[in-house]
């Protein structure tokens, strides 16, 4: 149970002025028009569930004093009620919706007038939880210079350990109408927290600081540690309840959010008002921020293939173009001969056409790669060769006009690539037999292309080595995004993940050329690689793996080492490599170069196999 504050000298001096004058102010009985005997305060705006039970009606005179004030963004103004009630689900504090620069400031004693209502960030087709605030408010500051009502810790004695409670079934597992038990759930815990002063003491960094000066934070150091020092995202069911969002107060112009990277330490103690944000739910927006104290994290290396080794890479480069930085393709060639060690074969996810996201139907990629692989053989690397398959103009998805595909580099010291009348964007490559053996009918090309599960995605594509005499078969893939499901703080329980479908049926689509493969040559070598897009415990993940056909290979690692990309605070897999039975006694690396830092040359982590066919 939180415990009780005592009645600051201003908020008692409001009270007994209203008492003494008859002004003591609530909401109109819309039945009888009377006003209520006591006044409205927080607690009675915020109550016992997400919604306010005063949703869309007036209240006057709310009292509080102010913790915090946002001049940017959503503007407005936090208050609290230092004279908490004794029940631990009804909030004290709430946001003041103001929507032009606050005027009051932090310390002060006010009186609000206003409509209470429910803002969802992001909309209400979201699927966000919505914050209580008052809009359209006259503000009356009575005094200044008080003290702020204590924060409340927030630490891994205070915070569940389970996350949600399930949502209603009636209710299409909405958890809005439940009663918080903020003992109980981790969501319900912070919720009752909503628009409160909160404080965390140090913690440990598990999201770096993004573009947006923000970063994440775990009061839990012990809970599902990475092995560099994030958080694991191992299942749907244990997600992480000690992550919490940092931002702060003060406009980046006038103080500057600290960088930080995963592992670090956010020291000392940072304090403000909870409030819930679009991109991350439960954000404490600090007044004071603690002090980054770094760690000793830095960007892995791969182990060299040996000489009869195969070594087989995917990586995710984020939307490269010639209008990108020169200094992104340094880093990302550079990155391609130190850290993943010059694989033979290199397939690349989001290489775009030649001028970017200029929507202008150009769908040509060669000016782009030919500056990376100029870029690589600058940094000491191979003179790769590349193959793909161009796509029509905005029919595979992505950024509009970018033309995102997928490119096999090899390196024609190591690995020959076999050409099989390549095939176009709307032709799909077939699986037939040479000399008793599984060879494609087009390589490179796509599997499938017509199949409705690659509408306005990226389609699959293959291509066919050779590496000292041993044919091996690689499947390049870009499965579709997340984008459009619920994030985990959803006002759904379990959230809605309606991307699945979709990776569903590319995932079983891959799944049955593999098959192809092996009934053509049950020993075939046949890797799978790419951003999937989705975990490796997934439903699609599962879809590859069906039959026996594919097995997700960074299975073969520690559990404390299973990520390429940190989202939220959660280490989790995106990308992967999938290997047929005829691929054995291989080496598999999650490189991390990426995902755990702030600066960063894509948000992806590469992926490295090794083996010997």
């Amino acid at each position: 149970m939180r415990s009780s504050h005592p009645r600051s000298a201003a908020v008692a001096a409001l009270v007994a002025t209203a008492l003494a004058t008859g002004l003591l102010a609530g909401t109109a009985d819309a039945a009888e028009g009377a006003v209520s005997a006591d006044p409205i305060r927080i607690h009675d705006i915020q109550g016992t569930t997400r919604t306010s039970p005063l949703n869309g009606k007036p209240v006057a005179d709310v009292q509080g004093i102010v913790t915090g004030v946002r001049t940017y963004g959503s503007r407005g103004f936090w208050i609290q009620d230092p004279d908490a009630d004794d029940d631990p689900a009804t909030s004290e504090g709430i946001f003041v919706f103001t929507g032009s620069v606050p005027t009051v400031a932090v310390g002060d004693a006010v009186k609000v007038s206003g409509t209470v209502g429910e803002y969802v960030p992001g909309g209400v087709n979201s699927g966000n939880q919505s914050v209580t605030q008052i809009a359209k408010p006259t503000v009356t500051v009575v005094s200044s210079g008080n003290a702020l009502p204590a924060a409340v810790a927030v630490n891994e004695y205070s915070v569940p350990a389970a996350y949600a409670p399930a949502g209603d079934p009636a209710a299409a597992n909405s958890i809005n109408g439940l009663t918080l038990e903020p003992s109980r759930y981790a969501l319900d815990y912070y919720e009752s927290l909503e628009g409160m002063n909160v404080k965390i003491g140090t913690s440990r960094v598990v999201g770096a600081t993004d573009p947006y000066s923000e970063m994440w934070v775990t009061v839990k150091g012990w809970e599902n540690t990475a092995k560099r020092g994030g958080t694991l995202y191992g299942s749907y069911e244990s997600q992480n309840t000690g992550r919490l969002q940092i931002q702060q107060l003060a406009p980046v112009a006038q103080q500057p959010f600290p960088v930080a990277n995963v592992g670090d330490k956010l020291t000392g103690t940072t304090e403000g008002p909870l409030d819930f944000n679009q991109f991350g739910g439960y954000t404490l927006v600090a007044r004071t921020l603690g002090t980054v104290k770094a760690g000793t994290l830095a960007p892995e290396k791969t182990k060299p293939q040996a000489a009869n080794e195969l070594a087989v890479a995917t990586y995710n480069v984020e939307n490269l173009d010639p209008t990108d930085p020169q200094t992104k393709f340094d880093n990302l060639a550079k990155a391609v001969v130190e850290n993943l060690a010059s694989p033979d074969v290199l397939a690349l996810e989001e290489i775009q056409d030649d001028n970017g996201a200029k929507n202008d139907g150009t769908v040509s990629a060669e000016q782009t790669l030919t500056k990376f692989t100029a870029g690589i053989a600058a940094a000491g690397g191979p003179a790769y060769q590349w193959r793909s398959v161009t796509p029509e103009n905005n029919k595979d998805g992505g950024e509009p006009g970018g033309n995102i595909r997928q490119v096999f580099l090899f390196n024609p010291a190591r690995v020959s690539f076999t050409e099989r009348a390549p095939g176009d964007a709307v032709t799909a490559t077939g699986v037939t037999t040479e000399n008793g053996k599984a060879a494609l009918t087009h390589s490179p090309g796509r599997i499938d292309p017509a199949n409705p599960a690659w509408a306005d995605s990226r389609k699959p594509l293959a291509g066919e080595f050779v590496f000292k005499g041993k044919t091996v078969f690689v499947i390049a893939n870009h499965f579709s995004s997340k984008g459009g499901d619920e994030g985990l703080t959803s006002v759904h329980q379990p959230p809605v993940r309606s991307s699945e479908a979709k990776r569903l049926l590319q995932a079983q689509a891959v799944n049955g050329f593999v098959k192809q493969l092996l009934a053509a040559d049950k020993n075939a070598s046949v890797l799978a690689v790419g951003d999937i897009n989705d975990f490796e415990f997934s439903g699609t993940a599962q879809a590859l793996e069906d039959g026996g056909a594919l097995y997700s290979a960074i299975k073969s690692l520690p559990k404390a080492e299973r990520y390429s990309y940190v989202y939220q605070g959660n280490a989790q897999v995106l990308d992967q490599i999938l290997v047929s039975p005829g691929v054995k006694n291989y080496a598999y690396d999650s490189v991390h170069i990426n995902a755990e830092f702030s600066a960063q040359n894509s948000d992806h982590d590469p992926q490295v196999l090794r083996f010997r066919p």
